[in-house]
């Protein structure tokens, strides 16, 4: 629909003095009201800019495209209503728009080079080691998956960071409480699980025992200073926990570039500490050193405890640093849940007050809402935590029940119910807009019902299916030689009926979609205009029979088609779906 927004504006902007293009396509709207027509445009801001009522220039607009040959090849027919320009479309010209756009396309239809030559750095998912990858992680991998997917749709280079919590005073922790309660037998048998029993008795023990905090710290410093035996059980419980969240990212299909956790900073935190020193930023506060930003409303940022231990501030302008002069980002996004909003209002100005004036537009906190248990926090210290890899398993075999009941013959079962189960928990976790807190209920992850990945995903094996019965490989590239659309057989008339409008008209909008979710940061863009295509083509599929006798008729709905086949598969890609051929 972009290009035909862009077309309409050209046309209006013939009538109207000293107003650009540019400037009509942000002001042309959708209405929500199909009888208001395709396009709308309110007269209300040219109103002072022109000198005349909104009523007027609407109906000088009017005038004035009816008056022009190329309008008349894309414009039906113009209504004004208080102060409203309102367009309806040919449908032809719009079918005959949409449809090859897409089918020569393919799996690049929506995509765009805006990004080209600018890098974005995306730190996303970042679990703490030695503590299991639990339902509460989910949000930052797989919402910071999708900006990294849509980013490079857009043709960003995009650089993807899994910063690891991997340094700090809780492994001095999960030392003492290993030298204390450890047992070789029960790390070997439980790994992670063990981990996590360690940590807790930890929090549990120092009630009682006070100085056992004392001890922790104390042993982190060692860590910082580089003790070989300390440091020789750290790196066991990093490459315990490494191989327990890799087989998290395998079951989600999300990559990372690099794994630079914390510690990678360990001995880059020097000069930086140094930098701020020299720049008169640093100041004592009771033993400990901290950067004031009270001119600034922030609360303080301490960078070195008072035993000269670093913290999460220290970490991450040294990160930040590190990365601009690495990947020379045009932006950086750090998606962390909201809770840690005022970390990220400190650090970041920090940077800027180092005098690095790209801190102000390039660093980028993506906030989330939180995830509670049935209303009840999560908790690792409390060990209150539902672990990610139970609820993929348990959503699989549900798939996997729900396949033996009605479709028990479907090949490569395994693969499907993989594939639908996990888009089920990924699509449940991004159907909503990121800032809300989400209260996780099993029954709705697991439903598959309503507006719901697995709901998506039988739309597109729908798809799959009509084409095969037709006789046509799903797989096959929709601008090969024997193509319709290449050999001249389709005939954009033949879509005329008000389903088959409403598919393309939801068709056209899947490049606006993806470029408001990079704009806004918001997955759930992507997410919910899935839900809309898959429920007008449910419409289309029940209304309009698709393979009619009617050569004409049913070269231009197979078209269709194909072309909800493509959108749909792209957008699952971007959001981090799979798209299962038969279900």
């Amino acid at each position: 629909m972009e290009m035909i927004k862009f077309k309409i504006a050209q046309l209006l902007a013939a009538g109207l003095d000293g107003i650009s293009e540019q400037e009509i396509v942000v002001m042309l709207e959708y209405p929500k009201d199909a009888a208001l027509g395709d396009l709308s445009l309110p007269c209300f801001k040219l109103s002072k800019q022109l000198r005349k009522s909104p009523p007027q220039i609407a109906a000088e607009l009017k005038d004035a495209l009816e008056a022009q040959p190329v309008g008349q090849e894309v414009i039906d027919r113009i209504e004004t209503v208080s102060g409203y320009l309102n367009l309806f479309l040919k449908q032809s010209y719009l079918a005959g728009h949409v449809v090859p756009s897409i089918l020569s396309a393919g799996e690049r239809y929506g995509a765009k080079d805006i990004g080209a030559g600018k890098t974005v750095v995306i730190d996303f998912s970042s679990p703490n080691i030695a503590k299991p990858f639990h339902v509460g992680h989910l949000r930052s991998t797989v919402i910071g998956n999708a900006l990294y997917q849509i980013h490079s749709f857009l043709g960003y280079q995009c650089i993807g960071v899994n910063h690891l919590g991997d340094w700090g005073t809780q492994f001095g922790k999960l030392i003492i409480a290993y030298r204390w309660w450890g047992d070789e037998r029960r790390l070997e048998e439980g790994a992670i699980d063990e981990l996590l029993r360690l940590y807790v008795k930890f929090h549990e023990e120092v009630e009682a025992t006070p100085e056992l905090e004392d001890e922790a710290r104390a042993c982190f410093v060692k860590m910082e200073q580089g003790d070989a035996d300390v440091l020789a059980l750290w790196q066991r419980f990093v490459d315990i926990s490494l191989a327990e969240f890799q087989k998290i990212y395998d079951l989600l299909g999300v990559e990372f570039d690099y794994f630079t956790g914390e510690s990678f900073y360990n001995d880059k935190m020097g000069p930086v500490v140094q930098e701020l020193k020299d720049k008169q930023l640093l100041e004592e506060d009771e033993g400990a050193w901290l950067v004031r930003l009270d001119a600034y409303q922030i609360s303080p940022a301490l960078m070195l405890k008072q035993d000269g231990s670093t913290l999460y501030h220290t970490r991450d302008v040294t990160a930040a640093l590190y990365r601009k002069q690495t990947y020379s980002f045009d932006k950086a996004l750090y998606v962390t849940d909201y809770a840690q909003s005022l970390h990220f209002a400190q650090w970041f100005k920090v940077v800027e007050l180092m005098g690095y004036e790209w801190a102000k537009e390039e660093l980028i906190h993506v906030p989330f809402g939180r995830v509670s248990l049935e209303g009840m926090s999560l908790s690792t210290r409390k060990g209150n935590v539902v672990k990610l890899e139970d609820l993929l398993e348990q959503t699989i075999k549900k798939v996997e029940e729900i396949i033996e009941e009605k479709n028990p013959r479907l090949e490569n079962k395994d693969e499907v119910a993989r594939q639908v189960g996990v888009g089920a928990v990924i699509f449940n976790d991004l159907s909503a807009n990121r800032i809300k807190d989400i209260v996780f209920s099993w029954n709705e992850a697991l439903s598959f019902e309503g507006e719901t990945g697995p709901y998506a995903q039988y739309c597109y094996a729908r798809t799959c299916s009509v084409l095969r019965k037709a006789g046509a490989d799903p797989a096959a590239d929709p601008a090969s030689v024997d193509s319709p659309i290449l050999a001249g057989q389709f005939a954009p008339s033949m879509l005329q009926h008000p389903a088959e409008i409403k598919v393309l008209k939801q068709l056209a909008l899947f490049p606006e979609r993806v470029g408001q979710a990079a704009i806004k940061l918001e997955p759930s863009v992507v997410t919910r205009y899935l839900i809309d295509l898959a429920h007008a083509f449910n419409r289309f599929y029940h209304d309009c029979p698709i393979l009619v006798e009617d050569s004409a008729l049913r070269t231009a709905r197979l078209s269709l088609v194909k072309c909800v086949q493509i959108t749909l598969g792209n957008g699952f890609r971007l959001i981090g779906l799979q798209a299962p051929e038969e279900m």
